[in-house]
This record gives structure tokens, C-alpha cells and sequence, in this order.
């Protein structure tokens, strides 16, 4: 299970929250950003897609899937966590996807900045290979907040 939501997260952060919900009966999730809002029988396929992969509180918590913003601050720290290692990938190249929606969810200004500033202290924020989940997080939030430059709204 925990796979199936972190390759979606990763293959539809593109389909993060938007003004508008772009979903049919069936809901936000996975289902809303394959099918959309077609009406009709689609949404029962829809509404089983989202069953099958469990990914609507997913999608709600970290506002992805179509499913607007983020509902907690928990959002980002979920996202560090289940996509630690694309993260960590992204953070020492200083760029990618996962750097992307991360600047989203925490209300970042700036992707490009965010990168080079977890680039940069990425041995602080990740200083082996055993520390946790939640010292990553912690580290990469704390990282974020300090730098005023960034704006992060949402942290």
C-alpha cells in the first residue's frame, strides 16, 4: 500500500491542487485525475479506481489528486515521508518533482530556491543513512522556516 500511494504521488504531483476541483461524483483521488468529470457510468470507474488505491486521504491530506490544498500542516511531513528517498534524490541534485511539491505544499515562493537551499545543507538534513523519517522531516521543515528568503507560508 505504501508504494501504490508513494509511485502516485510521484506520477501525479502534476495533478496537484488547483482553484477549481476538477473531479465528478466520484471524488477527488485517483480515479478524478484519470477520468475527471465526465458524467456517467465513468464515475462508478472512477470511484473504484480511488477504492482500490486507497488515495483519497492522501490526496486531502497533501493536496494532491485534485484535491485542493492541503487540509493539515501534517501534509508536507506525510509527503517527506513516504517520498523520502525520490526526495533525497531530488535534494542532492538540487531539483525534481518531489522539490516541486514540496515548495507547493509548504507555500514556498520558489522551487528553483528550495532546491539549492536543501541541496546545500542536505548533509545536515540527511546526515546518514539510518536517521528516521520524522529527523528528516523535521530537518528538512526546520531548513525551509529558517531561511526568510524562501516564505514559506505554510510550515
Amino acid at each position: 500500500m505504501r508504494k501504490a500511494i508513494a509511485v502516485a504521488a510521484l506520477l501525479l504531483t502534476a495533478g496537484s491542487a488547483s482553484a477549481a476541483p476538477a473531479y465528478g461524483t466520484a471524488g477527488c483521488g485517483l480515479g478524478s485525475v484519470l477520468f475527471g468529470s465526465q458524467p456517467g457510468f465513468v464515475q462508478v470507474v472512477a470511484a473504484t479506481t480511488n477504492g482500490i488505491f486507497g488515495n483519497q486521504t492522501f490526496g486531502i491530506t497533501t493536496g494532491t489528486l485534485n484535491c485542493g490544498p492541503p487540509a493539515t500542516p501534517a501534509g508536507a511531513r506525510l509527503f517527506i515521508d513516504v517520498n523520502r528517498e525520490a526526495l533525497a534524490k531530488d535534494m542532492a541534485r538540487g531539483s525534481g518533482e518531489t522539490i516541486a511539491t514540496l515548495t507547493q505544499l509548504t507555500g514556498c515562493s520558489d522551487a528553483k530556491v528550495v532546491g539549492a537551499t536543501l541541496q546545500k545543507n542536505f548533509s545536515s538534513i540527511i546526515p546518514n543513512e539510518k536517521v528516521s523519517s520524522d529527523i528528516v522531516a523535521d530537518n528538512v521543515l526546520a531548513t525551509l522556516k529558517a531561511d526568510k528568503q524562501l516564505s514559506c507560508s505554510a510550515i
